[in-house]
Parts: structure tokens; C-alpha cells; sequence
């Protein structure tokens, strides 16, 4: 296996989290221009008053930040002692793909069960990359 291929899917989740950091900002300054906040709604983070499609893109960066961590230690621990194969690799690019599909059900329409069922899925997937990892290294 081409060891490089690994990273490939961490550097894809951190720029879907750079790209939606950016989201924060164009959303907090277009509602201060529209007079639907103030900037003294964000003075100690986000206020009550602050409406869901302004707040929404922080909580799933927040998110992106969370569990995701476990995927990108597990990379790098693949990486590290090269028992990365075209299956996790596979498994990776998967969470990866629903990770982004969980931000855009987020982001967008925003349906609980449909948004829950993605990021279980993402988990379900995040504990198979583990699964895989831990089995290769009790194997060496």
C-alpha cells in the first residue's frame, strides 16, 4: 500500500473544518448586517438571541472538532506503523464522506433523524477503522 495514501482523507476532514470555520464568520457578519444580531451577541460566544442559521455553523465545527480527533490519531497511528491497507484506507475515505454529509444535513434542512443516522453511521465507521488498527497491531 502506498503509505502517503492514508493521509489523504485526514487533510480531506481538515479542510471540510477550515471550509466550515469560514462559514462562521460570513454567517455572524451577514446576520449583524441584516440587524438579526449584534456583536455583543458573540461577546461571550453565542447568546440566546442568536438565530439557528447563525449559530449552527459553529456547532458543527465544534463538532468536527470532537469525535473526529479519534480519526485523525488513528491516521496518523496507521501512517506511523504502516498497517494502513486499500480496506482502511476505504473505511477512512467512508467517514470522511459522512462526515461531510452530516455537516451539509446540518447546515442545510437540518432533519434530526436524517442528521442522528449519518453520524452513526460515521461512528459506526470511526470504531471499524479502530477495530482494524488494533487488530493489525496485536497481529504484529
Amino acid at each position: 500500500m502506498n503509505n502517503l495514501s492514508i493521509l489523504l482523507p485526514m487533510i480531506a476532514l481538515a479542510a471540510w473544518t477550515f471550509i466550515i470555520l469560514l462559514i462562521i464568520p460570513y454567517r455572524r457578519f451577514r446576520g449583524i448586517f441584516r440587524g438579526d444580531v449584534t456583536a455583543d451577541d458573540f461577546r461571550l460566544g453565542e447568546s440566546a438571541d442568536v438565530p439557528a442559521e447563525i449559530s449552527l455553523p459553529n456547532r458543527n465545527y465544534m463538532s468536527l472538532l470532537e469525535l473526529p480527533l479519534l480519526f485523525y490519531v488513528v491516521v496518523l497511528a496507521q501512517y506511523v506503523t504502516q498497517t494502513d491497507t486499500s480496506v482502511t484506507v476505504g473505511f477512512c475515505w467512508s467517514y470522511v464522506g459522512l462526515r461531510v454529509l452530516h455537516s451539509l444535513v446540518h447546515l442545510t434542512y437540518n432533519h434530526v433523524l436524517h442528521r442522528f443516522i449519518v453520524f452513526a453511521l460515521s461512528n459506526v465507521v470511526l470504531l471499524i477503522i479502530w477495530a482494524l488498527f488494533s487488530a493489525s497491531v496485536f497481529a504484529m
